[in-house]
């Protein structure tokens, strides 16, 4: 059975996921993403593919918790896409507003991430 992509579905993946960018626990990347998943860290590049790339990606370079504070919401949910908005504020100074598109499997986790995001720091 298909899990509902509702906004109360996307906050809860939002939250594992910042919760997972503090851990940076493997078992934790993986449940973010289906097996297939693509992840493009900027809207044009060409996609990190696959749940075990995407998991090695995000260990190399990794932020060390407690050095970064975020706020993201949900901004639209329709089918299997959400809209997720936000910022990103790092303590070396860099700040950004970010804008996520996500699509998600039928099991809940994320098929696709594509990340988009202004540098907002000076």
């Amino acid at each position: 059975m298909a899990t509902t992509i509702d906004a109360e579905h996307v906050r809860g993946w939002v939250d594992a996921y910042l919760a997972t960018w503090t851990s940076n626990h493997r078992a934790d990347i993986e449940a973010l993403f289906t097996p297939d998943a693509t992840y493009r860290y900027r809207p044009h590049g060409d996609p990190v593919t696959g749940r075990d790339a995407i998991v090695a990606t995000w260990l190399e370079n990794k932020d060390d918790p407690g050095t970064w504070r975020a706020s993201l919401e949900p901004l639209v949910v329709h089918g299997d896409l959400a809209i997720v908005t936000g910022t990103v504020d790092y303590d070396r100074g860099s700040r950004f507003s970010n804008l996520w598109v996500l699509r998600f499997g039928a099991d809940g986790r994320c098929s696709d991430f594509t990340e988009w995001y202004m540098d907002r720091s000076a």
